[in-house]
């Protein structure tokens, strides 16, 4: 893969910031990965996930109680990507590259391609954050959703900040069906060119089958329901997935106080990486222990920027030498107080540029 930006490779910040984490693990005698907190984590969030699917494949429901346990099936899912796949898809989990790989492969049970998302988000989004053009996690409602400068206005857009939301409902089904076939397809993901060994369409189109046949075909056969039912019942569990996904992936980057940076010229960006990140990433609800043991820590998004192969459990810890450090370097460090503020702040953001053609500075660097 070939990236087209260039940061400044100096960073004084974040040579001083990883040696200080560094030396907190090495003086506190803890391991950068999972330790017995977040193996129980696995334990429970797998668990409940299991369940509520055995629940509705059992058929001793009635079609209402097992209508209630889809949501709460999309919901178990978005929480087993939260805490599980998404620190194995960093290599966070385990030192273990195995261990890592098959809950990686959990993804498939959410309906994406853990493949593609490798690529997407740990290669492309976690370079380029928030860069227009080049994250592709920016790119959520073309047309529908604008939240920079450089995307055209239309008018539908006056009302996005109260329809951005039941769009995010739909991201896990465009997942199953669409976005990973198109990304596949295409010769870029963002700005980066990439070329899929061939085994790779043979694995997404494998897995694709496998998974409509778990949550379509197989209720089917063995439930007593109509087809309709079925419909409504696999559009409510992956509304309730997308919801749950899409919003807290929103309210790390897309709040006020967040920046979405130009490309210079010659594709140069004006500061380092890591400074790059502190303007880019917020974090919200982060001394809520609730709300940072269901979405495994992607409520600390800068620690997990900066630091992506540590487990999300050690975040709390780092965030105080992250804090720290950013104040000395005069970085920002965004925060939203808890899920609400952060909610909000979303939410004025995209009213903002729903009604208004004028420049970024309000809300960037």
């Amino acid at each position: 893969m070939k990236k087209q930006l260039k940061f400044p490779l100096k960073s004084e910040f974040f040579k001083t910031v990883r040696y200080r984490v560094d030396q907190y693990f090495l003086n506190s005698g803890k391991q950068k990965h999972a330790n017995a907190a977040m193996w129980f984590k696995v334990v429970f969030f797998l668990s409940t996930f299991l369940t509520c699917y055995a629940l509705i494949i059992s058929g001793n429901l009635s079609w209402a109680a097992m209508l209630g346990l889809a949501f709460l099936l999309g919901m178990c899912k978005a929480f087993v990507g939260f805490n599980i796949c998404h620190d194995a898809l960093h290599g966070a989990l385990s030192s273990n590259k195995k261990v890592n790989r098959f809950f990686g492969m959990l993804f498939n049970l959410l309906g994406a391609s853990p493949y593609i998302w490798k690529i997407s988000h740990n290669a492309v989004h976690h370079t380029f954050t928030n860069i227009p053009g080049h994250d592709d996690d920016l790119v959520v409602a073309p047309g529908l959703i604008r939240i920079e400068e450089s995307d055209p206005v239309r008018k539908i857009q006056r009302y996005q900040h109260w329809y951005a939301y039941p769009l995010y409902g739909l991201a896990s089904i465009s997942w199953v069906f669409r976005k990973d076939f198109i990304k596949i397809f295409r010769p870029k993901i963002g700005q980066v060119a990439v070329r899929h060994p061939l085994k790779q369409y043979v694995y997404l189109f494998g897995s694709k089958l496998i998974y409509c046949f778990l949550f379509i075909l197989l209720p089917l056969i063995v439930l007593n329901i109509k087809w309709w039912q079925l419909c409504v019942g696999f559009v409510v569990m992956h509304i309730a997935q997308g919801f749950t996904m899409g919003l807290v992936f929103q309210l790390a980057h897309v709040v006020e106080d967040t920046a979405f940076p130009k490309v210079g010229i010659n594709g140069a960006m004006e500061e380092a990486w890591a400074e790059h990140q502190m303007r880019t990433t917020a974090n919200f609800s982060g001394q809520s222990s609730v709300v940072t043991f269901f979405l495994g820590g992607l409520n600390r998004q800068i620690e997990h920027h900066l630091f992506p192969g540590v487990c999300h459990v050690h975040y709390r810890d780092l965030s105080l030498i992250v804090k720290q450090t950013a104040a000395e370097y005069g970085l920002p460090y965004i925060e939203n107080p808890t899920f609400f503020h952060a909610l909000s702040s979303h939410y004025r953001l995209l009213k903002f540029f729903a009604v208004t053609e004028c420049p970024r500075s309000k809300f960037s660097a």
